[in-house]
């Protein structure tokens, strides 16, 4: 029966890291490798030469979805004749910047259309990240205007007034973009970007310069390509793509797939919520107050171009002005400041189906650092805190994996002696584990219990922008990146393998064999992994013998290395 139990344990172990590898692919857009009818979550395409060519301007490529008011549904927006007096404003690039943040607009429109996060390093050294882009290679823009007639929009240039950066002494720099009258209609946009934060406030004028009513929609909107982000594992990826939030329906994302397929499920009407374009680490939102009547779409703009965003009406009396003010986001997903931006923002950073349980440890680890100073040295003093919480529910699965290695000669010697009979070999290994008062599964109900919450402190670790760019010591000076010497990787293989070592041999040389080939596979998966989640693994290992050491020693069970053998030497010892 020990045989048996140990061929469940690892039929659990191998099934679970199936499932969990195939649902990882499935969730981050990879077709799944063991079970082909799930679905992907993401479709990230290559540009093509039609996207490439139009990157360059992409906001005059990305089309406004109408609403049902709208004159024409899937339209774009008519963009300033020749003879308006639009064309005689010259069109220009305004960047401004806090300590923080660095937004560059342009005046066609005054859309958004770069980013860049001064306190992050982006990929060349000495230079920020950018999060948002418009070039050749990258289209991430953010773009407002108005719909429902010839009026101003993200086609339309702009006269830009204002700042372009932070004063002495001021906490606040404004960027202020006016459209020439069209259609009736003036839109002036005003940013606001103030010290110390990633949110700029935005306040759009609609002035009519008519004698009558005027009706229309103002939109805001994101529009980003479905290219890959570059430097992504092959090994693990993390979502990337649209996402509403809405009171009613809470945090829904969108695969790319979807949108081309026109299959996106979400809340068209509230009045909450925001929308998002979600990359590992980062993201970008348009967030309205609450109260505010809006429209939420998610579609296709062109090949390999998508849009998510909002429309709401605005109506506008003779020679009045209406405003909408708005929030919009670009920074980093650090779960602390987007809870106090708007409510549901925080699950951007989305830590799927186990965020009940990987909530808590995020906040547990974030207490710790505060405490500690170095977020690797958190990670081993969470993982001892998780050990420690679990102790006596492992103590009970360890316990009873010594009482099987304490009888486990007795239950050797039975298996020879009535090998030639297995219904008899049944009955005895019962009466064995009945005097003994041994339970053969009692090992895999605690351990069960702990893969949960260790697998939700796999999602935190990966999610979590505090690792990007964090040391730890000596040679480890980005937790979010692999080890560049694979020192820790080898250092979590030996774990694993001492680990395995401790447990007795199955008399089954196929069982002998899987109990130290799936741990090798396991351990090889991680030299690919960000060196955060093979310390904690490596962390979790070490405490795990010292635990099965300390117990076995207690139970009067010795601990001995149990090598593999193979070909031969296990021959002879069946004989």
């Amino acid at each position: 029966m020990t045989d048996i139990r140990r061929t469940i344990l690892w039929v659990i172990f191998g099934f679970s890291l199936v499932m969990l590898w195939d649902q990882w692919q499935v969730y981050n857009g990879k077709p799944a490798t063991f079970f082909p009818g799930a679905k992907p979550a993401v479709t990230a395409k290559a540009p093509s030469p039609a996207a490439s060519a139009n990157a360059s301007a992409a906001s005059g490529v990305a089309m406004v979805p109408q609403s049902p008011v709208a004159a024409s549904p899937g339209a774009v927006p008519a963009p300033a004749s020749a003879a308006s007096p639009a064309a005689a404003v010259p069109r220009e690039q305004i960047t401004i910047s806090n300590d923080l943040m660095r937004v560059t607009f342009d005046t066609e429109g005054g859309t958004i259309i770069r980013t860049e996060l001064l306190k992050y390093a982006g990929d060349k050294t000495g230079e920020p990240f950018v999060l948002m882009n418009e070039n050749p290679e990258r289209v991430y823009v953010a773009q407002t205007g108005l719909i429902g007639g010839n009026f101003p929009n993200h086609k339309t240039v702009m006269t830009f007034s204002g700042d372009r950066s932070l004063k002495e002494g001021s906490d606040s720099v404004v960027a202020k973009f006016e459209s020439p009258e069209q259609g009736g209609l003036k839109l002036v946009k005003t940013f606001t970007l103030k010290r110390g934060n990633y949110v700029m406030q935005v306040d759009q004028q609609v002035v009519n310069t008519t004698g009558a009513p005027v009706n229309a929609q103002l939109y805001e909107q994101l529009v980003r390509d479905g290219n890959k982000l570059p430097g992504e594992s092959s090994f693990y990826s993390t979502f990337t793509g649209p996402a509403v939030y809405t009171p009613d329906k809470k945090f829904h994302k969108i695969n790319f797939k979807d949108v081309d397929n026109d299959k996106a499920d979400i809340d068209k009407e509230s009045t909450g919520g925001y929308v998002a374009m979600v990359q590992h680490y980062f993201a970008s939102a348009w967030i309205l107050p609450d109260g505010v009547k809006r429209e939420n779409f998610v579609r296709k703009v062109s090949d390999n171009l998508y849009a998510v965003g909002m429309i709401t009406p605005v109506s506008v009396a003779p020679g009045a002005t209406t405003t909408v003010t708005s929030k919009f986001y670009s920074g980093p997903e650090e779960e602390k400041r987007l809870e106090q931006i708007a409510p549901g923002l925080e699950l951007v950073k989305d830590y799927g189906w186990l965020a009940i349980i990987a909530k808590p440890l995020y906040w547990l680890l974030s207490a710790l650092h505060g405490f500690i100073g170095n977020w690797g040295w958190s990670i081993m003093a969470l993982v001892l805190l998780i050990k420690v919480a679990f102790y006596w529910l492992q103590a009970k699965g360890y316990e009873s994996m010594a009482k099987m290695k304490a009888i486990n000669p007795k239950v050797m010697a039975m298996r020879e002696r009535f090998k030639d009979n297995p219904q008899q070999m049944q009955q005895e290994m019962m009466r064995i584990y009945k005097e003994e008062k041994v339970n053969p599964l009692g090992g895999c109900f605690p351990i069960m219990i702990q893969i949960p919450v260790f697998i939700a402190l796999y999602w935190v670790l990966l999610s979590s922008v505090e690792m990007r760019g964090a040391p730890w010591i000596l040679w480890i000076k980005d937790l979010s990146v692999q080890d560049p010497y694979f020192i820790l990787p080898a250092i979590m293989t030996l774990t694993t393998l001492l680990q395995t070592a401790l447990n007795p041999v199955p008399p089954d040389p196929m069982q002998a064999k899987m109990m130290w080939i799936m741990p090798l596979v396991f351990a090889v998966m991680f030299f690919f992994f960000p060196a955060g989640l093979v310390l904690y693994w490596i962390t979790n290992n070490c405490l795990s013998i010292a635990q099965q050491w300390l117990i076995n020693t207690r139970m009067g069970v010795p601990p001995q290395f149990n090598l593999p053998k193979f070909g031969a030497a296990a021959a002879n010892d069946k004989k």
